[in-house]
């Protein structure tokens, strides 16, 4: 079986950071201990798809509020052989449309994504999920930067990537993905939802919309909620309760402010009291994609009992 990784493209998505992510994580996931997995912001999941693949985990209770990513990582785990037909027919479509008119099929597509969100009951699964789910990951895979945005209307806004080809049907990989997604109940929720499945056998891992560095770094509205200092600082209480009161081992990312302020103590002001690490991510720190770099991102603990 291939290795599962992310179905789709994510911003602030951890594949490139796993290497280095493994470092900080706890002695006893290494060891065989830690046998659940909890990860309330799920977005492309490339963490847990890692950690299933090289560790000991029966069971993972995996979440996050964007409804229509919750929609098709169920349809993945329950009806991946549907999907596989819908996105062969995405696949197909836009290999043989010529390149001046995939502008035409994307929007086409967008449309009628925007339009069925009325027809849709996220609370159950049905068989219109399952092209839902297909137009989430063709609208993914084709639009401008993988990015997912919603307009004050809640519709789906993000324009074609102008791609000259897309891997819209990838079929090994969505077949390994629901094979690991058998372990995991997956719910669309706030993160404070996770507070009950934790306990001193899991290990917790964090992954919010990242404090902006810069204000055209900011994108932190991709359910249509915005995610700002006051709700950074809930988070961290959040943290703080489940240290607290259920003793499961905790990990948790953002930006490096110093980054860009060497006086901006906001995380250590936030996490007095925890383990706050440095790890290098290639990011764009403006709107400017082509100004990449190493920019150093913060990495949170509660356990010192790390194999570095």
């Amino acid at each position: 079986m291939k290795k599962a990784k992310p179905f789709v493209k994510w911003v602030g998505g951890k594949n490139q950071l796993l290497e280095q992510f493994e470092q900080y994580y706890p002695n006893d996931l290494k060891n065989g201990c830690i046998k659940k997995y909890v990860e309330p912001f799920l977005g492309g999941g490339a963490l847990y798809f890692s950690i299933s693949e090289k560790y000991n985990i029966r069971n993972a209770y995996l979440s996050d509020l964007n409804k229509d990513l919750i929609l098709t990582y169920h349809v993945i785990q329950q009806k991946a052989e549907c999907l596989l037909d819908f996105l062969k027919q995405y696949q197909d479509d836009y290999d043989n449309t010529e390149q001046e008119k995939r502008n035409d099929l994307f929007l086409s597509v967008r449309k009628h994504f925007n339009f069925q969100r009325f027809e849709i009951n996220y609370n159950k699964l049905s068989d219109n999920w399952i092209p839902r789910a297909a137009q989430f990951v063709f609208l993914n895979k084709t639009c401008f930067n993988g990015l997912f945005r919603l307009n004050s209307k809640g519709e789906f806004n993000v324009p074609y990537g102008k791609y000259k080809t897309a891997t819209i049907l990838d079929e090994e990989n969505i077949l390994a993905v629901s094979d690991v997604l058998q372990n995991a109940t997956i719910t669309q929720s706030k993160y404070t939802s996770c507070f009950s499945k934790v306990d001193e056998d899991t290990f917790v891992y964090f992954d919010p919309p990242y404090r902006p560095i810069t204000q055209t770094s900011s994108f932190t509205t991709y359910t249509g909620t915005e995610f700002c200092d006051a709700q950074q600082i809930e988070l961290a209480v959040f943290f703080q309760k489940l240290d607290k009161e259920k003793n499961a081992r905790l990990m948790l990312s953002n930006s490096d402010p110093t980054n860009i302020n060497p006086a901006d103590d906001f995380f250590e002001k936030a996490y007095k009291g925890y383990n706050i690490f440095k790890v290098f991510a290639n990011r764009a720190v403006n709107c400017n994609g082509a100004k990449r770099g190493k920019i150093n991102e913060l990495l949170i603990t509660n356990y010192k009992d790390i194999s570095k």
